[in-house]
């Protein structure tokens, strides 16, 4: 088998299958690789969350997220529609349930309207419980273009169109050493070896990794890798028993923290017909860490001796402790719940397993809050993808090949 390659993109999420795919659909006479660690495409982030198209109300006006969140959306129902890949437009209140939340709400509403979101609401308790019955609050923001779909599906779809363009995708490969040689790089996986002109470093919770991996192996101390780690956060999930789904009939959403990139513990209802409540946000001690006893020693070490993290914790303990209790206690879980929906009881809800996002923090202890994506050398590195990365993808992937046809003087 020919292991040369004129470009790889490590990562089989959904943000570096887009990517891949893009790539082919411009490029057509290059040979493209995607490697991916595990033995199924999108086994991390985009099979674990929450489903959800957004429609781009959080993002401030003229970020890389907004931009990309709205043209994203738009590409990705234009996919699914040619695909037949379904999807719901629910529609999703953002719900203000004290007085000194309004102020918030009407600030997404400003950004909504700035970023061209269709069919934006503000609206009173009414008209809230037209829209959701079971719901209280004292004003809400309605985008009834929101709405629901399985990501795992439409990263399939993206691979499959990928490989009848003439893209491989290998899995059970994990990149593990990446070496320059004279015309390119060489990546050393856990099952082989191959030579690539350009790489593109789609890694998700391994991203940082992969790029001081690289760094390391050229002998380039790169200080834009230094000052950048990604930090798991564990999102667990509830699910509503089916008898209780009545409760809810769209999206339900709290008016999120400002100082907390985290849109808070909501009510999603799946393109399966389920409802599911959460997540929380738990630092993991493994980057794949699913569960409450997945701990990787070396990962937490790398964790707890990184300043940023501490720096992290000093500024939001409080926010931090929070959320750890409502993370061990199920009734302070659903107390929060009963914010929005008063009716919801404990016996509500059934455990619904776990995501972890990959968050990138920075040696002064913040939470990065936009898209990161770097060029360093013959590699580009795409080092945080948060929310609304999925509904994005399409458009975020364009944007790396934007890059990588600069960077690497690609021809069409």
């Amino acid at each position: 088998m020919d292991s040369r390659w004129d470009l790889a993109v490590i990562g089989g999420g959904i943000v570096g299958l887009a990517t891949a795919m893009k790539l082919a659909e411009k490029y057509p006479h290059l040979r493209l690789l995607l490697l991916e660690k595990e033995r199924e495409i999108a086994s991390h982030q985009t099979g674990h969350n929450s489903g959800v198209i957004h429609s781009g109300i959080y993002y401030k006006p003229g970020s890389v997220k907004a931009e990309t969140c709205v043209a994203g959306r738009k590409a990705l129902l234009e996919f699914c529609d040619a695909h037949a890949i379904p999807y719901e437009l629910c529609g999703k209140v953002i719900v203000a349930t004290q007085p000194n939340e309004t102020a918030r709400l009407e600030e997404l509403y400003r950004r909504g309207q700035a970023n061209r979101v269709a069919g934006l609401e503000l609206i009173g308790p009414e008209r809230l419980k037209e829209i959701e019955p079971y719901c209280r609050g004292i004003r809400a923001l309605y985008a009834p273009t929101t709405g629901i779909i399985d990501f795992t599906r439409v990263a399939k779809g993206y691979a499959q169109k990928f490989q009848t363009l003439g893209g491989e995708i290998q899995a059970s490969q994990e990149a593990r050493k990446i070496v320059p040689e004279r015309d390119g790089l060489v990546i050393e996986s856990s099952g082989a070896t191959f030579h690539t002109k350009h790489l593109i470093n789609c890694a998700g919770l391994f991203s940082d990794k992969v790029a001081r991996l690289m760094a390391q192996s050229a002998g380039v101390n790169d200080r834009s890798q230094a000052d950048l780690r990604i930090i798991p956060f564990r999102g667990e999930y509830f699910r509503v028993v089916p008898e209780r789904r009545f409760l809810v009939r769209g999206l339900i959403y709290p008016v999120p923290d400002p100082r907390f990139p985290f849109l808070g513990a909501h009510f999603t209802r799946t393109v399966k017909g389920e409802v599911e409540v959460g997540p929380n946000a738990i630092l993991a001690l493994a980057r794949e860490g699913y569960r409450k006893t997945d701990i990787d020693p070396s990962h937490t070490f790398e964790v707890f001796s990184y300043k940023g993290f501490w720096l992290l914790t000093i500024r939001y303990w409080r926010m931090g402790v929070a959320e750890m209790h409502r993370s061990f206690s199920k009734r302070a879980f659903v107390k929060a719940l009963q914010q929005l929906i008063p009716d919801v009881t404990v016996q509500d809800f059934i455990p619904s397993g776990a995501g972890v996002r990959a968050q990138a923090v920075s040696a002064s202890g913040a939470l990065v809050d936009d898209f990161v994506i770097r060029r360093i050398g013959n590699a580009i590195h795409v080092l945080n993808a948060p929310s609304p990365g999925a509904t994005a993808s399409l458009a975020i992937g364009e944007k790396i090949v934007q890059m990588a046809a600069e960077a690497f003087s690609l021809r069409g």
